[in-house]
């Protein structure tokens, strides 16, 4: 199909109003629309008769069969719009019109704006249909052919923590920076339709923009909702600058770096600084960037992954980058961290301090490993009870190991000294904001700022945040922002785009191996989940507590809704779960007198199995009281153990019996021993009882099956059939893709705990 559009002047007759008035008759000139359909080089007119159509070829007429029907149809399309052939419009035409002319059927006061409304949005769609659109010169309202050129700009001056972005198209040679433009219409869109309306964007079709020189633009909608997406949390506040650019921080590069990803290099002219360039590609892939040489001095032989997360980090400190070392347990997050810091000695950069902060269960890992591995380095472990008499050496030390509960409690000197690097092991542990300790780590002045952590995200997005707010501060917004932009769109509403963009923005700041990946050395591990049926008594009990609690739960939430009842719900779980692993954990009287334990009985036959075959042991439990109690029972059956909790106060004595040999059991509370051990003598792993987040008990499992292994690992999981402890088991997968989805963004993601879940997790036992 043809189009052109044209002005007919003085078309248009106006009357008087009455027959008595002597207003003289007026004149308007109205837009017309031509429509024609092309056949080879002949052009028919629309609603002309004649069947063909002919042309003049050489001196030779060739002469085409009209497809009436298909021509019908383009015509329906067209009248959709409100244009009608002009010899059936209802108005005073003072000339006769032609069967291809086209006018809008709407009042004469309406024709300007509607016309106007119409190339904005019907020229474009027929563009990408396939028609052939033409403007005489003089026409009122223009638009320009459709642009698919494009190009971008990074710019920065020298040494400036700060780049611009400018983001264009081409038309006829020229550059027209539409930044700003797509950026007010983001912030019009979002007014409207708020953040989660980007996805009913359609893909087809066009997206138009008024230049100051008042021409018409046509851009393809699906790309220019890619650069929305990229750019919604970069404008916010706005940063546009009187030239039309977006100024940034260079945190911000790999966000930049999106709009390169989704459009596709190829369709992008990309020029200005080469260096900011570079840097943002290194961000989206670390294995380009230069390997660093590990000085003499470090003891370590390091694997090939190892040696890339030494690299990455030394290309995170010569940018003045932070980042998250995610590795799985048991691949060396902590030898990396030492190399790094062993390079940072090595070149002269080392001229303050490293500051450590790690659970105490931690500290003497670190101790150990910074004196086998990197014994010329000055370590001054800052816990204990004469920690204060050390506060003047600080200075004098490369490594300074402190924890995470006496962050605020030595909060004055930890914030006066000035370091080189802080180091947050675990890092999980500043998850909350608020917290006291969180606060105090991100006051600390240093040059660098490192998370170590396999499990950054345990429960919900927030957590992911609190981490980059100590990294980076402002990379991904302030908390409020971040929970509207993200959390909500993600978590409640399941937005596979704005997962991917997450996945995407936090990529070039967080590193994650898994041992699948990389260590295809270790011996196999095998996971096993044992059913045990619960009856009798025990039975009888949880259904009573089932009842009670469902009840109190049910008028909870009828009273404050389910977000507020969380610790009602969580009490209500508890006991169930007590009940599941021993009634005796419930402190009340019919519990006492209950004496039943399935999974007690379950776990004591196994434990006599495998130790009589020889099997070294570890055996977790989030209970203490539980473990007291298998406790209680292994001394009965003289089976030689060793344990360890929270009150353990000398960790090494039994890990290194264990170690050695000289006891089959171990029995480890969750929380205590779930991290920074090493127990590679082990070559069976019992989980007592499960709880919500699987990368718990997968770091515990870990304790086992880690680097220097050299035995195949058997990982058994109890859980009493039909209770809530399947039920969690269950709900622990959504937890894992959640996390999952922070490190891939092809995976899906995770809502929050519906009303749903609550029916499921109270069901009745069958």
């Amino acid at each position: 199909p043809t189009l052109h559009l044209f002005t007919r002047a003085g078309l248009y007759r106006v009357a008087p109003v009455t027959w008595y008035l002597s207003t003289p008759t007026t004149s308007l000139d109205l837009p017309i629309a031509r429509v024609g359909f092309l056949y080879a080089n002949a052009v028919a007119c629309a609603n002309a008769a004649e069947p063909t159509v002919s042309t003049l070829v050489d001196g030779k007429v060739h002469r085409y069969t009209r497809d009436l029907t298909e021509e019908s149809n383009v015509l329906q399309f067209f009248a959709s719009h409100k244009l009608t052939p002009l010899k059936l419009h209802k108005g005073y035409i003072s000339e006769p019109a032609e069967s291809d002319e086209y006018i809008l059927d709407v009042g004469i006061d309406e024709v300007e704006n509607d016309f106007e409304q119409l190339i904005r949005t019907l020229i474009p769609q027929l563009r990408m249909r396939g028609w052939t659109v033409t403007f005489d010169r003089d026409f009122p309202f223009q638009a320009t052919e459709y642009v698919d050129d494009w190009y971008a700009d990074f710019a920065s001056e020298s040494e400036q923590p700060w780049f611009d972005l400018e983001l264009g198209v081409k038309i006829g040679g020229e550059q027209i920076n539409i930044l700003p433009l797509v950026v007010s219409a983001l912030q019009r869109f979002l007014s409207q339709h708020g953040r989660k309306g980007l996805q009913d964007i359609p893909e087809d079709g066009a997206f138009t923009l008024t230049l100051e020189d008042s021409r018409i633009i046509a851009l393809p909608m699906g790309r220019v909702r890619t650069i929305l997406g990229a750019i919604i949390d970069l404008y916010d506040p706005p940063n546009v600058g009187a030239d039309g650019k977006i100024r940034l921080p260079r945190t911000q590069l790999g966000a930049a770096n999106e709009i390169e990803t989704v459009l596709g290099e190829s369709a992008v002219s990309w020029t200005g600084s080469a260096h900011l360039r570079q840097l943002g590609q290194q961000l989206r892939d670390f294995k380009k960037i230069e390997a660093a040489v590990i000085p003499e001095q470090f003891q370590a032989q390091l694997r090939g992954y190892q040696q890339e997360g030494v690299n990455w980090l030394q290309f995170l400190r010569q940018y003045e980058l932070g980042g998250i070392l995610a590795d799985d347990m048991g691949l060396g997050k902590t030898v990396q961290a030492l190399a790094h810091i062993c390079i940072e000695k090595a070149a002269g950069r080392l001229d303050r301090p490293c500051l450590v902060v790690a659970p105490t269960s931690l500290i003497p890992n670190w101790r150990s490993e910074a004196a086998r591995f990197a014994p010329h380095l000055r370590v001054l472990p800052m816990h204990g009870p004469q920690r204060k008499l050390r506060f003047g050496e600080m200075a004098d030390h490369d490594i300074l190991l402190t924890t995470y509960p006496l962050l605020h409690r030595d909060s004055k000197a930890l914030l006066e000294q000035k370091y080189h690097i802080v180091i947050l092991d675990e890092a999980q542990n500043i998850k909350n904001p608020k917290a006291h300790a969180t606060q105090v780590a991100q006051g600390l002045e240093t040059r660098h700022r490192l998370c170590l952590s396999g499990t950054p995200l345990e429960n919900h997005l927030g957590e992911i945040w609190s981490l980059f707010n100590f990294l980076m501060p402002g990379y991904l917004g302030d908390e409020s922002r971040f929970k509207k932009n993200w959390r909500t769109p993600i978590e409640k509403f399941a937005d596979r785009e704005r997962q991917k963009m997450l996945s995407r923005r936090t990529a070039p700041f967080l590193l994650r191996r898994t041992k699948d990946n990389v260590a295809k050395e270790l011996p196999a591990k095998t996971e096993i989940t044992i059913s045990v049926e619960i009856d009798g008594t025990q039975r009888d009990l949880y259904e009573s507590i089932r009842l009670a609690m469902n009840e109190k739960v049910r008028r909870e939430i009828n009273k404050k809704g389910l977000a507020r009842s969380r610790i009602v719900i969580l009490e209500a779980l508890l006991k169930l779960r007590q009940v599941c692993c021993d009634p005796r954990l419930l402190k009340q009287e019919r519990a006492y007198t209950t004496n039943d334990s399935a999974k007690l009985t379950q776990l004591l036959e196994m434990l006599s199995e495998l130790i009589e075959e020889g099997r070294r042991v570890l055996l977790f439990s989030q209970f203490t009281s539980m473990l007291a109690i298998i406790e209680a029972e292994v001394q009965a059956r003289k089976i030689p153990y060793v344990k360890l909790t929270g009150d353990t106060l000398d960790r090494s004595t039994p890990v290194a019996k264990f170690q050695r040999g000289e006891a089959p059991l171990f029995l480890i509370s969750l929380k205590a021993g779930g991290t920074g051990l090493n127990l590679t003598a082990a070559d069976t792993v019992i989980h007592y009882d499960p709880w919500w987040n699987p990368a718990v008990e997968s770091q515990a499992t870990d304790r086992a099956h880690r680097i220097g292994q050299d035995k195949p690992v058997f990982v058994y999981r109890l859980l009493t059939e039909g209770t809530v402890e399947e039920k969690i088991s269950a709900l622990q997968l959504r937890k894992r893709a959640l996390a999952d989805a922070l490190f891939d963004e092809g995976k899906t993601n995770m809502a929050e705990l519906t009303l749903s879940d609550l029916d499921t997790l109270f069901e009745p036992l069958v």
